[in-house]
């Protein structure tokens, strides 16, 4: 039968559209969909047993009580017994994942036919009573079942309509078994009975094959909604102010990917503006794409979606944000921070060299990652609020409102009035809130509002993180991250090499090492990409805290701070990979 063809030439309105094929046909549910059926139809299997049992079995032991002598060893008792026993395998084959998708929902339409068959051995077996045309006799419980099936269970409509009919068909099946071999013989003319399963079970056939159709197209426009460029989208990772975040699959490469989309409404309202907004996005991307430090994220494509929204590709990371890691584990030890910090002095350093500043660094969007043999490793995300010093759109600001964007908790000064000649040290005092974070699990400031945060970031003195742990820091190390919270820019360090070298030089050498990173990483965070969606695996509970906090102060500190206030507020998320 074509018509299924039919039906995906329709919905995709492209020939050549990307489907792929398994069994002579096409596959046209997308991935999750598939595995969200699979789980209906455990569930459906599940339900199915539980109501047989209550219709069957429970009359069945109520009557056995009031006539003994009625047998278990009956035909009709094995069948049911065979139909609850399977509704109970489906649900565990769905649980235990044996099967792949496809096939598992080609299994569900023969349990669909067999549970079809079970309801009308409940329903006809002591025969079918006179049919009189002026009384409502009411609908077979088989209507149900095949009206529930391409819901629960959708597949390709010629499936779905072979396992239909095969449904509609169990009645009159079951009522000429019980007529010749039990010798029942029927209370009504065959017209009769032809004129009742025609307008019921054979009519919700042709209605569940309607509904399959339905199905059928809302997936493949559904898959083909989710196919951007070479990109299709598996999985939704994360949702924030600009846009949000999905693991993508490229169709010809191996590679997983997250794609992330900027909402349309933030590129304006009017076709000068949108050009304008596009073509500061496309030059953005390129200069970001175009940095070499294997601690910047990797960019892999980028371009418009046919509803207008810019979108760029990236690298699929496997770790933990900065955010994330001090929420989950307190704070860390200077050497561990020092370590984090440099290699995102090493992704700032070239960004600035070539022009570019950041202006939303922050916790959220700097990852310590599991990269190949590497643990701890630096990747620094979110260029989308990357501003090239040289550009006259200066004052321009990729937000919805064209207000000052940013995160007012590592907002610079300047950044935060507004003004126009901001450079790379607005990046480096954002660093050194983050460098506060580390250490302490607080933020420099925390204003009652976001306001009142950033008044202070403008005219307020920052507490030394010595004085807000009683762990010991550095007094070099306290002292370069005042100089970066500086009010005016001449006052911090200079270049990110500078703050770089001044890292460097604040710590013992070999305060973290390799070991320690594994250790930790191992013990805390084992789980590995799987490429589809997720947090990249493993356990965490609040509880543990690295193998390398071995300071009882530094705990139990944490412990009462924690316990005693709420902790500081942040715009990222407490899943790994959430904002990328």
């Amino acid at each position: 039968m074509n018509d299924d063809k039919v039906l995906l030439n329709k919905a995709t309105e492209s020939p050549s559209s990307h489907t792929q094929t398994q069994g002579g046909g096409p596959t046209t549910l997308p991935p999750e969909l598939l595995r969200e059926a699979s789980v209906r139809l455990g569930w459906a299997g599940i339900i199915y047993a539980v109501a047989y049992t209550l219709a069957y079995w429970v009359p069945f032991l109520v009557q056995r009580a009031q006539h003994p002598e009625l047998s278990f060893a009956r035909i009709e008792n094995v069948f049911a017994t065979a139909s609850i026993g399977l509704g109970l395998l489906i649900f565990l084959v769905s649980r235990t994942a044996r099967l792949a998708p496809e096939k598992f929902l080609d299994a569900g339409l023969i349990f669909a036919v067999v549970g079809a068959l079970g309801i009308s051995l409940a329903e006809f077996w002591a025969g079918f009573p006179p049919i009189n045309f002026t009384v409502f006799l009411g609908v077979p419980w088989e209507c149900v079942w095949i009206l529930i099936i391409p819901l629960v269970a959708p597949n390709l409509p010629r499936k779905i309509l072979i396992a239909s009919l095969a449904m509609a068909s169990t009645g009159p099946l079951m009522l000429l078994y019980v007529s010749q071999v039990r010798g029942v013989p029927p209370s009504n003319s065959l017209l009769s009975l032809a004129t009742y399963f025609l307008f019921t079970t054979y009519l919700c056939a042709c209605i569940a094959y309607v509904t399959s159709r339905f199905v059928f197209l809302y997936s493949v426009r559904l898959k083909k909604a989710r196919e951007i460029g070479s990109y299709e989208l598996v999985s939704r990772l994360g949702e924030g102010g600009m846009g949000d975040v999905w693991v993508a699959r490229h169709r010809m490469l191996a590679r997983p990917a997250a794609m992330k989309r900027i909402r349309p409404e933030l590129l304006g309202t009017d076709w000068r503006s949108r050009d304008r907004a596009v073509a500061r996005f496309k030059r953005e991307a390129k200069a970001t794409a175009a940095l070499g430090s294997t601690h910047t994220v990797d960019i892999y494509d980028f371009g418009l979606t046919e509803e207008g929204a810019f979108f760029y590709v990236m690298e699929l990371l496997d770790g933990l944000s900065l955010e994330t890691l001090v929420r989950r584990f307190g704070p860390l030890t200077p050497a561990r921070a020092v370590h984090l910090l440099r290699q995102a002095c090493h992704s700032l350093g070239e960004a600035h060299a070539t022009g570019l500043i950041h202006r939303d660094i922050k916790p959220a969007n700097i990852f310590a990652c599991r990269l190949g043999p590497d643990r701890d490793f630096v990747k620094v995300l979110d260029f989308g609020l990357v501003k090239q010093v040289d550009q006259t759109e200066m004052t321009q600001q990729l937000t919805a409102d064209h207000g000052t964007a940013g995160t007012p908790a590592y907002m610079a000064p300047e950044m935060a009035l507004g003004q126009t000649d901001v450079d790379g040290r607005a990046d480096l005092y954002a660093l050194g809130c983050v460098a506060y974070w580390l250490l302490t699990g607080e933020t420099v400031f925390k204003g009652e509002t976001p306001m009142a945060t950033l008044i202070a970031h403008v005219q307020s003195q920052p507490v030394p993180p010595s004085q807000r742990t009683e762990v010991y820091i550095p007094a070099a190390l306290d002292a370069l991250i005042l100089a970066c919270l500086a009010k005016d820019p001449a006052d911090r360090p200079q270049t990110a090499e500078d703050l770089d070298r001044g890292l460097a030089a604040s710590i013992p050498a070999g305060g973290w090492r390799f070991e320690d990173a594994r250790e930790w990483w191992l013990r805390h965070h084992p789980g590995t990409v799987n490429g589809a969606a997720g947090c990249g695996g493993g356990t965490h509970r609040e509880a543990e805290l690295p193998a390398v906090f071995t300071h009882a102060a530094r705990v139990d500190s944490y412990r009462r701070r924690q316990s005693s206030s709420s902790r500081p507020s942040s715009s990222g998320g407490s899943c790994c990979r959430r904002s990328l």
